[in-house]
């Protein structure tokens, strides 16, 4: 396996002003649609997380569930879905959070963690942190026990990191 990534940068189209004027989206279904690079994201995740005695790989909605289930069949995990609000059938807790354009809530299922357990936080981007932050709001309100947070992209002048208070990330690639 490659140590540098940035390969992979040349796999994903960069979106001016979308969804609003200012912002730059990194479009990541370019890379998902290329073998190689789909297939290196996830190795690099599972080789990192394998012998690591994870429990669950907590994906956010929706491109954390591309990596997070994949991830968790290869390190013999359970996926935890992080859903968007009203989106979850039964009983749930949720997070309020902001993202560098508005404002949203994510929910799990009440019973969806065992307290104690150990857990991988996976999303696509790190931006301003909200979704993460938030995400880690659901694990600590559950009492299991963060091993890291994952990221396939960092966007570092948004300074995301800085509201994880200190808990371990890992980002692929760095904008």
């Amino acid at each position: 396996m490659e140590k540098n990534f940035d390969y992979l940068k040349d796999l994903i189209r960069t979106i001016p002003d979308f969804p609003e004027k200012g912002i730059l989206f990194r479009d990541i279904t370019t890379l998902l649609k290329n073998k190689k690079g789909l297939k290196d994201v996830i190795d690099i995740f599972t080789e990192r997380y394998k012998d690591k005695n994870i429990d669950y790989v907590l994906g956010a909605d929706a491109r954390g569930f591309i990596f997070g289930a994949a991830i968790a069949y290869n390190i013999g995990a359970g996926f935890i879905p992080v859903r968007k609000k009203g989106k979850l059938p039964y009983k749930t807790i949720s997070a309020d959070y902001t993202l560098e354009y508005g404002t949203n809530s994510i929910e799990i299922h009440e019973d969806a963690i065992e307290k104690e357990s150990t857990v991988v936080i996976v999303d696509d981007l790190l931006a301003t942190g909200g979704t993460a932050r938030a995400m880690i709001d659901l694990v600590d309100k559950i009492g299991a026990k963060i091993h890291e947070l994952a990221f396939m992209i960092e966007l570092k002048d948004l300074n995301g990191v800085d509201k994880l208070n200190g808990h371990n990330v890992f980002s692929i690639l760095k904008y």
